[in-house]
């Protein structure tokens, strides 16, 4: 780890639309990752999400694994999720759980799994209304990347990436070490990693952790720690968006160290919907430039990560 890395930060109550892909699009060219400011999306409404989430998390195992994960959809335990190999050889020791579309959003019914109201009461309204809030915020943040790399405004919902919206919610929870077996102590609480769909959306409880290294080919690698911004979300490029943009968008390696303090986060994951096909930009690609990745339709590049990272589990 090399020290701290300053974000650039993208400002969304700015009016000045080409300024804004402007800012929008240096970010994501030089860093992968930018704060988002000014997003719309209450502190109050944040803080509940996160007291909904510690409570969660704060339940006996055995009540967890009631909701164990299925479908893509329920509880992850500790171990569960392998991001890398050698960073983390048993299973990175983290737990989760998985949302997605509230069920008026999805054609595919109610798959998601929740708590019993007696045992959460409210945890299920709050984080659908976070859901509904963070989609509505990475659809505009798409949008504007849509007019930084020089195509319509509405072109990733013309080409059927959010038709229907299957980004998932993740609250997550990094215990601290003395909760994890002693011999995980030097493990990361996340392995070195990209996501794999268009953006990720994550909003932290401010305890530190995650770091990002902007250049996944140098040897050694450059860790820098990024810190939290108060009031900001954290955005950052997925590996779907790195192959539309032909490289030019970067899907940055990062990870999370192992907490001196139960950490808490939230990442809003904007995966293209099953059937789209992702393929390069005509205004990301030239003759000296060709297309760097073949089409790919979404479900099967998905379906491909999720078995590296989960194994034989659905």
């Amino acid at each position: 780890m090399d020290g701290a890395l300053q974000l650039p930060m993208v400002d969304l109550s700015s009016t000045d639309r080409t300024l804004l892909a402007d800012s929008l699009r240096k970010a994501c060219v030089e860093n992968g990752f930018f704060y988002l400011i000014n997003h719309g999306v209450e502190e109050e409404l944040i803080q509940r999400v996160f007291e909904g989430s510690r409570r969660f998390f704060g339940l006996s195992l055995e009540e967890k694994m009631k909701l164990l994960r299925q479908n893509h959809r329920g509880y992850s335990p500790l171990y569960s999720e392998k991001l890398n190999s050698t960073d983390n050889p048993k299973g990175d020791p983290k737990e989760s759980i998985y949302f997605g579309a509230p069920e008026d959003m999805s054609p595919y019914g109610n798959l998601n799994q929740w708590p019993s109201q007696e045992i959460l009461p409210c945890w299920r309204s709050t984080m659908e209304e976070y859901y509904r809030r963070i989609l509505w915020v990475g659809k505009r943040v798409v949008s504007l990347m849509a007019v930084a790399l020089n195509v319509d405004e509405d072109f990733f919902e013309k080409v059927g990436a959010f038709d229907p919206p299957t980004a998932l919610l993740r609250p997550l929870h990094y215990p601290v070490a003395g909760e994890i077996d002693s011999s995980d102590k030097h493990m990361h609480g996340a392995g070195a990693h990209t996501d794999c769909g268009m953006i990720t959306i994550l909003v932290t409880d401010g305890v530190p952790g995650l770091q990002v290294c902007r250049d996944k080919l140098q040897k050694p690698q450059i860790w820098e720690d990024v810190h939290h911004l108060k009031g900001a979300l954290i955005v950052n490029i997925g590996d779907m968006m790195e192959r539309w943009t032909n490289c030019l968008f970067k899907s940055t390696l990062h990870r999370v160290t192992q907490p001196t303090q139960d950490r808490y986060s939230v990442a809003m994951f904007f995966d293209p919907s099953p059937d789209c096909v992702v393929e390069c930009l005509k205004s990301c690609c030239n003759e000296s430039s060709p297309p760097r990745f073949p089409p790919v339709r979404a479900a099967d590049y998905l379906k491909e990560t999720y078995k590296v990272t989960y194994g034989d589990q659905c």
